[in-house]
């Protein structure tokens, strides 16, 4: 019966292996008959686009040369792609070029498209948008005498940069004002400087801010922190961080995460498929509290996001700005490129960034921190702070106090009181150490 039964098997087996063949063998046949149809129909839609373009050259009001008319159906058909995606002519790879080189005249702001609107994502710290009072979520509806309805990104933000010391002119829509407001900003050199470390006054706290990711920032993060010395806890501020080098970011939060996935990069092609993981992390064991808000973007999202996943740190703020798309500069000739989304980001949870951000664990909006109307009720160490705060208001030497503040690198109390979301972080920072010493490590 045994033998029987393997025989009547092995027919089974081999009547499906045949049956597979075949299937395979129609599949390919398919295959090979659709290859033919699929080539009519790409030299059918050339045919189509060709003709097009004849009768624009043909029939057009202005007159445009046949290079200009191929240019501009390269830059519609990358335009119409996604808000990232557009055709580098010689002067935008220039721009490009430029830019990358690091420093560059121009107002220090890092924009993009959020429901189809040129929105600014940060301005950056100690430059002309900053100084002028341009804020995350602005809306410019115009640069100079130029609508920016329907202009690319990299567009308006050419007609932004120009050389130090001349002006641009910018009309923004901001929540919460009946009218456009317009900021005329003198333009500078923009010099980034990414990383600040202090102590914070009164605790064994650091005070990390990381205004964007340049190619330095995780040594200067770590230099920073070894000159403190002791730490029992670390605010790390991204808000208003727009971005920069990803291997920046993950190296960041490799200080942080000692093990498992940063941040996946999927995208059609398989050299586009990378995964990021963690190695070893100095600060493994420290509490952490994360700074985010609408400006922070790209980079600062997946640190604020692993270290989420992670269960490394608690969130504070507000949602970020959702912008989780790679782009890669693919070069057409020596003054001609392409720059194409190749690839999206998502966390370790498998959760994705673009158009979504990251939510907060804690929400607070930003503010001073509320204080009692009946200023001499409260205590006398909260009162001497406020009759300071007071005091600085008409002290000339306000900005002596506050450089030589700097100097010590110290965040002083004053300066947490001015804005609530530091403060909600370092009261955050202290229930985990209050936490910590009732669970100590086994």
């Amino acid at each position: 019966m045994m033998k029987k039964s393997r025989v009547i098997l092995s027919g089974i087996i081999i009547s499906l292996l045949v049956s597979s063949v075949s299937f395979a063998g129609l599949l390919a046949d398919e295959t090979q008959k659709s290859k033919p149809k699929v080539q009519e129909n790409k030299l059918e839609s050339l045919k189509k686009l060709r003709r097009i373009m004849a009768i624009v050259e043909e029939n057009y009001v202005d007159e445009l040369s046949f290079d200009d008319i191929v240019d501009k159906a390269i830059d519609g058909l990358l335009s119409n792609l996604d808000a990232h995606s557009n055709y580098l002519n010689k002067k935008k790879f220039d721009d490009l070029r430029a830019n990358t080189d690091g420093e560059f005249g121009g107002i220090g702001i890092t924009v993009g498209l959020k429901d189809g609107a040129l929105t600014i994502i940060a301005p950056v710290d100690g430059t002309p948008g900053d100084k002028a009072g341009l804020k995350s979520g602005d809306v410019i509806v115009r640069v100079n005498d130029k609508s920016t309805i329907d202009m690319s990104i990299d567009d308006a933000v050419n007609l932004m940069r120009g050389a130090p010391k001349t002006k641009v002119e910018l009309t923004i829509v901001r929540k919460g004002e009946s009218k456009p407001l317009v900021f005329n900003i003198v333009r500078d050199m923009i010099k980034i400087d990414s990383v600040k470390v202090r102590k914070i006054e009164g605790s064994d706290f650091a005070y990390v801010r990381v205004s964007s990711f340049d190619k330095n920032v995780t040594r200067n993060v770590l230099s920073e922190l070894k000159q403190i010395g002791k730490i029992n806890g670390i605010v790390l501020d991204l808000r208003n961080n727009p971005g920069g080098i990803l291997d920046q970011a993950v190296d960041l939060s490799r200080l942080f995460i000692k093990s498992g996935v940063i941040v996946t990069q999927k995208g059609r092609t398989k050299s586009e498929n990378i995964e990021y993981k963690a190695k070893s992390a100095p600060y493994a064991d420290i509490p952490v509290v994360v700074l985010i808000n609408g400006g922070s973007a790209s980079a600062s999202e997946i640190v604020a996001g692993a270290l989420q996943d992670h269960k490394r740190a608690v969130l504070i703020g507000e949602q970020t700005f959702g912008k989780g798309s790679v782009q890669t500069v693919m070069q057409i000739d020596k003054d001609e490129g392409l720059k194409l989304t190749t690839a999206k980001y998502y966390l370790p949870s498998g959760r994705t960034i673009q158009a979504v951000g990251v939510t907060p664990d804690i929400i607070v909006y930003p503010g001073v921190t509320p204080e009692n109307e009946n200023n001499f009720s409260i205590k006398e160490s909260d009162l001497k702070r406020h009759l300071q705060s007071e005091l600085d208001k008409v002290n000339t030497q306000n900005t002596k106090t506050k450089t030589e503040n700097e100097d010590k690198k110290i965040i002083t109390q004053n300066m947490i009181y001015q804005d609530i979301q530091l403060k909600s972080a370092i009261d955050v920072l202290m229930a985990l150490n209050v936490v910590g010493a009732f669970n100590p490590k086994k």
